[in-house]
């Protein structure tokens, strides 16, 4: 058995990998969750990447050459997604 090697029961794992399972993910920069919140955002689809799709970021950066990084920490064009209220059936007004 190696020296290096942590024995839990009957199974036997090398140190190496009990290191990487122990590690845990990475956090999401605040520019990267400011994108993912923002109206503007296109997500990715038929092998374009997700960018921002606001018209005076887009024609800027495309669609494969967007860095959230780079535009949505202080992005002045930033309008938070929300989800529509449901209206109720009698307040219907056409």
């Amino acid at each position: 058995m190696d020296d290096d090697a942590v024995v839990d029961g009957s199974l036997v794992i090398p140190e190496a990998t009990t290191r990487v399972l122990s590690e845990a993910p990475a956090a999401i920069s605040a520019a990267l969750a400011r994108f993912q919140a923002c109206r503007w955002r296109k997500p990715a689809e038929n092998g374009t990447p997700e960018c921002c799709g606001h018209r005076d970021v887009l024609p800027m950066t495309g669609a494969n050459g967007f860095d959230a990084e780079a535009w949505c920490s202080d992005c002045g064009l930033y309008k938070l997604r929300r989800t529509p209220k449901k209206r109720d059936e009698w307040d219907a007004r056409y």
